[in-house]
C-alpha cells in the first residue's frame, strides 16, 4: 500500500523559504512519521539529504519544481530522492547511501565524494562528476549512470566507485567523457558507450570487457532505464560492442610508467618555448635548474623501518602466562588449527581450563580492538578447544631433580615446564588429588568437571612421581635440599584471614565453604551474609544459592574488586551487593556494622583473603608480611628454593602459571651455568595499530577462524602486501626467507621518506624515524 504523500512548498505567503527553513520542515515531517514526502521547490539547496531520523524505514522524497545545489547531499540509505526535473550542482554530494533520481540534466560536481548510493542522471551531467569518491569495501560501491555524457575533469581523484556513461543524446556527441578525464584516479571503474577525447593515461586504462562485467552492466542498466522511465532504450543500449572499460592502475603499474623528470622539462619544453634562461634570459645567466624537491637515499629526512616482531601484542604482553596469542590466530589464518591448539602447552599445562573457563581474559581485556569500541577476539574459544591439543614430544631427562611441593596451578605449571625442559620434577603435597584450588574450590558452575578432569590426566601421564597427602616439615623440606637439585615451593594460600571482631569464631571461611560445597557436604542456612565480595566471595554466593539459600547478602568496605562474569553469576543468582559496609562485630542473629545497622544472617561467611601455612619453610628462607620473599626469577634467600604462586603473593590463577613456567625457565638456565633473564618485549603503542580495516558491527564471532581473521596481528606482520601496493614509488619489495619467513625490505635509493607504509600498515610493524644525520 502506496501511504500518501505529504506536502511541503518551499513558498509561504507568496515568499520563498531559506533552504534552512524547508530542512527543518523535511525533517519534522520524518519526525512526524511522515515516510513519502513531496516537495515544491524553488531552488533550495540540500532538499533530502540527512533524514536519518527515521530509525531506518525507507522514505521518498519527491521534489518538483527547481533544486538548488547539493539535491540529496548527505544521503543516507534509506532515503531515495526523485527530481522531476534538472538539478543544479553538487548532485548526491558526500552521497552515503541514498538513491536519487534526476529526470533532466544535472550541473557540476555531481556525486562529488560519494562513498555509498546510487545517481541516476537521465541526461548529461556538467564538469568534475564523481570526483574524490571512495569505497569501503564493506559496502556495496557507489554508483553513478548517466544518460547522456559528462563535462571536463570527469572522475578526478577518483578512488573507488562505479561509473556509467550510456552516450544517448550526449551534450558533446565528439567526446562523452569530457576534457582531460581520470586525472589522479586511484580507483574504481568507468563503463562508457561512445567517442571520447582520451584520458589520463598515467592513472587510467582501457581493459577489456569480461563475461561478468558484461552481465553486472546489462542487469543493472535495465534497473537504470526503469528508474529514469527509458525503458524502450534498452535494445539500443544492450550492445557489448559498443561499451568500453576503463579501470585505474596500480601503484606498480604507474611506477612502470616514465615521468619526465623537471630538468628534462626545462630543457626540451620550457627553454623551447621561451629560449635559454626563459623569462629572464636576457637579463641573466645564472644556473636556474631546478634541485629536486623530493629526496631519496641518504637524503631523505625521513626513513622506513620494518619492526616485525619487535614489539608484543597487547594480548601478549598482559597475559602473565605470556602466551602469544596472536602467533595463534596467525596458525589458523594459515589452516594450520591443529598447531594452533598444540601451541598452548609450551605455555600452560591449563589450556582449556583457564584460557576457556577460569581466567578473566585479561589478554581481551587489553585488546587493541577495544581502543575503538569493537569487541575483542573471543580467545575463549580457542581456549576451550585446546582441550584436545596433543602432547609433544619430552627430551630425555637430564639427570637433575626438582622437588615442587604443592599441586595445585602452580606447582603442576612449574612441573609441566621442568619436565618440558628434560629434567625430573617429583611433586609433593598434602591434599588427596592433584589440582590444588581447581579440584577443590572452584565450584563446578564455572567449568564443567570433564575439562579439569582431562587436562589433569594429561599432566599425570608426564609426571610419574607426585606424592600425595604429604605433610612435610622443616626437617622434610632439608632432606629435600639434600636429595634434589633444587626446590620448588608452590604450596598455595590455605590459611584464611578472618576478622578482629567479637564473634570471630562464628565465621565460616570460604575456602571451607567452597570445598565443602563441591562434594554437596555442607548446609546451607536460609539467610546469608558474605563478607568480602572479591571474586571467592561471589563464587560462595553462587552456591549458597545452589545448595537452598533464599537471600544471600555480599558486604565489602569498598567496591567489589570482582571480575565481571564471577559477579554477574551471583547477580543471576539472586545476590545483593553492598559497600561501603564496616563489620563491628558477629552475633549469633547475624551481621553488626559499625554503622548500627544490624544485617540479620543465619550464617556468615568471610572471603577476604588467604595466608599461606608457611610452618615448615627452612631458616634459610626470608619472609616478608607473611609470604615469602623472591627476587624476579622466583629464587628465595636460599638459591636453592625458588617459590611461585599465592605463596609469593595472591594473584590470578594465570598469574600462578606464568610464575612457574618462569621458574622452570630459571632454574633450566641455572642448570646449564646460564644466568637468569628475562627476555621481555616492550608492548607495541596501540595508536600504530590501523582498526581500521576491520568490521566494527561484529558484536560476537561464530568460530576461530572469524576470530583470527578479525585479529590485527599487533606488531606482527601479516604478510598482506599493503605496503608493497601502496608506496608511491614501487620501493618496497618482499623478500623470502627459509622455513616460510620472509622480510619486506626498502630500496633507498627509490624511497621518498613519505611514510605511507607506516601509515597503511594494519598491524603496526612499520616505523618512520629520522635519518642518520648526514657527516662531513
Amino acid at each position: 500500500m502506496v501511504q500518501e504523500a505529504h506536502w511541503i512548498s518551499g513558498r509561504e505567503h507568496g515568499r520563498r523559504l531559506e533552504s534552512r527553513i524547508l530542512e527543518e520542515r523535511l525533517q519534522q515531517a520524518v519526525a512526524q512519521g511522515h515516510r513519502r514526502l513531496e516537495v515544491e521547490a524553488f531552488g533550495q539547496h540540500g532538499i533530502g539529504g540527512r533524514l536519518w531520523r527515521s530509525g531506518g524505514e525507507p522514505i521518498h522524497v519527491i521534489v518538483h519544481g527547481t533544486s538548488g545545489q547539493r539535491l540529496g547531499s548527505m544521503g543516507f540509505f534509506n532515503t531515495t530522492v526523485e527530481a522531476l526535473e534538472p538539478a543544479s550542482d553538487d548532485v548526491g554530494w558526500l552521497n552515503a547511501g541514498a538513491e536519487i533520481v534526476v529526470h533532466g540534466h544535472a550541473g557540476n560536481g555531481v556525486a562529488n565524494a560519494m562513498a555509498q548510493g546510487k545517481i541516476f542522471i537521465a541526461g548529461s551531467i556538467g564538469a568534475r562528476g564523481m570526483t574524490m569518491t571512495k569505497h569501503n569495501p564493506r559496502f556495496a560501491p557507489p554508483e553513478l549512470w548517466v544518460l547522456g555524457s559528462v563535462g571536463d575533469y570527469f572522475a578526478e581523484f577518483m578512488a573507488g566507485g562505479i561509473a556509467v556513461i550510456c552516450g544517448h543524446d550526449p551534450a558533446n556527441p565528439g567526446n562523452v567523457l569530457g576534457y582531460r578525464p581520470c586525472v589522479g584516479m586511484v580507483g574504481g571503474k568507468i563503463f562508457f558507450r561512445g567517442p571520447h577525447g582520451g584520458y589520463s593515461q598515467t592513472d587510467a586504462k582501457l581493459v577489456p570487457l569480461s563475461d561478468d562485467d558484461w552481465r553486472w552492466l546489462v542487469k543493472n542498466l535495465q534497473s537504470f532505464l526503469e528508474r529514469i522511465h527509458k525503458t524502450e532504450l534498452f535494445p539500443l543500449l544492450a550492445q557489448r560492442s559498443q561499451w568500453q572499460l576503463l579501470e585505474a592502475r596500480s601503484p606498480h603499474e604507474k611506477a612502470a610508467v616514465p615521468r619526465k623528470s623537471m630538468s628534462a622539462f626545462h630543457r626540451d619544453v620550457w627553454e623551447r618555448e621561451l629560449g635559454l634562461g626563459g623569462l629572464i634570459g636576457d637579463l641573466t645567466n645564472l644556473d636556474r635548474s631546478p634541485i629536486p624537491v623530493i629526496a631519496t637515499g641518504n637524503l631523505r629526512r625521513y626513513v622506513p623501518v620494518w619492526e616485525n616482531k619487535k614489539y608484543a601484542a597487547p594480548c601478549e604482553a598482559s597475559c602473565p602466562t605470556g602466551i602469544p596469542v596472536h602467533e595463534r590466530w596467525r596458525l589458523i589464518r594459515e589452516g594450520r588449527v591443529d598447531e594452533a591448539v598444540d601451541m598452548a602447552l609450551a605455555y600452560t599445562p591449563f589450556p582449556a581450563t583457564v584460557c576457556g573457563y577460569l581466567c578473566p581474559n585479561l589478554c581481551m581485556q587489553s585488546c587493541t580492538r577495544q581502543g575503538l569500541r569493537m569487541a575483542p577476539v573471543d580467545v575463549t574459544q580457542l581456549g576451550k578447544a585446546s582441550l584436545k591439543a596433543k602432547l609433544p614430544p619430552l627430551p630425555s631427562l637430564s639427570g637433575k631433580k626438582v622437588a615442587v611441593i604443592g599441586a595445585g596451578p602452580a606447582g603442576l605449571s612449574v612441573a609441566w615446564h621442568l619436565r618440558r625442559l628434560g629434567h625430573e620434577p617429583v611433586v609433593y603435597d598434602r591434599a588427596g588429588e592433584l589440582g590444588g584450588k581447581l579440584t577443590a574450590a572452584i565450584p563446578t558452575s564455572r567449568i564443567p568437571h570433564e575439562v579439569v578432569h582431562a587436562e589433569l590426566e594429561r599432566l599425570r601421564s608426564v609426571l610419574p612421581h607426585v606424592y600425595l597427602q604429604q605433610e612435610l616439615t622443616q626437617d622434610d623440606v632439608e632432606q629435600l635440599k639434600a636429595d634434589y637439585d633444587m626446590i620448588v615451593i608452590a604450596v598455595g594460600a590455605q590459611k584464611p584471614r578472618l576478622l578482629p571482631v567479637p564473634g570471630k569464631e562464628r565465621l565460616i571461611p570460604a575456602s571451607e565453604f567452597l570445598r565443602k560445597a563441591r562434594r554437596d557436604a555442607v548446609q546451607v542456612a536460609r539467610r546469608v551474609v558474605i563478607i568480602g565480595a572479591g571474586n571467592v566471595g561471589c563464587d560462595a554466593a553462587s552456591e549458597a544459592y545452589r545448595l537452598g539459600a533464599e537471600m544471600v547478602t555480599l558486604i565489602d568496605i569498598q567496591e567489589p574488586a570482582s571480575f565481571d562474569r564471577e559477579r554477574q553469576a551471583a547477580l543471576a543468582a539472586g545476590a545483593v551487593f553492598r559497600w561501603p559496609c564496616f563489620t563491628k562485630a558477629i552475633t549469633d542473629q547475624g551481621v553488626e556494622l559499625t554503622s548500627g545497622e544490624f544485617l540479620e544472617a543465619d550464617m556468615v561467611i568471610v572471603a577476604i583473603g588467604d595466608q599461606p601455612d608457611l610452618a615448615f619453610l627452612p631458616k634459610s628462607v626470608q619472609t616478608e608480611r607473611g609470604f615469602i620473599k623472591v627476587d624476579a626469577f622466583y629464587q628465595s634467600s636460599d638459591p636453592q628454593i625458588f617459590a611461585i604462586g599465592d605463596a609469593v603473593r595472591l594473584g590470578l590463577l594465570t598469574d600462578a602459571i606464568g610464575a612457574g613456567r618462569k621458574a622452570a625457565q630459571a632454574i633450566d638456565d641455572i642448570f646449564h651455568g646460564r644466568r637468569p633473564k628475562q627476555p621481555l618485549r616492550p608492548m607495541i603503542d596501540p595508536r600504530r595499530v590501523k582498526l581500521e580495516y576491520f568490521d566494527p558491527r561484529h558484536l560476537a564471532f561464530d568460530d576461530v577462524t572469524q576470530c583470527a581473521l578479525e585479529c590485527a596481528s599487533c606488531g606482527s606482520c601479516r604478510d598482506c602486501g599493503i605496503c608493497v601496493a601502496i608506496c608511491p614509488q614501487a620501493a618496497i619489495h618482499r623478500v623470502s626467507g627459509h622455513n616460510g619467513d620472509f622480510e619486506m625490505v626498502v630500496n633507498p635509493e627509490r624511497c621518498i621518506g613519505c611514510g605511507f607504509c607506516a601509515g597503511a600498515c594494519p598491524c603496526g610493524i612499520w616505523n618512520l624515524v629520522e635519518n642518520d644525520p648526514l657527516t662531513i
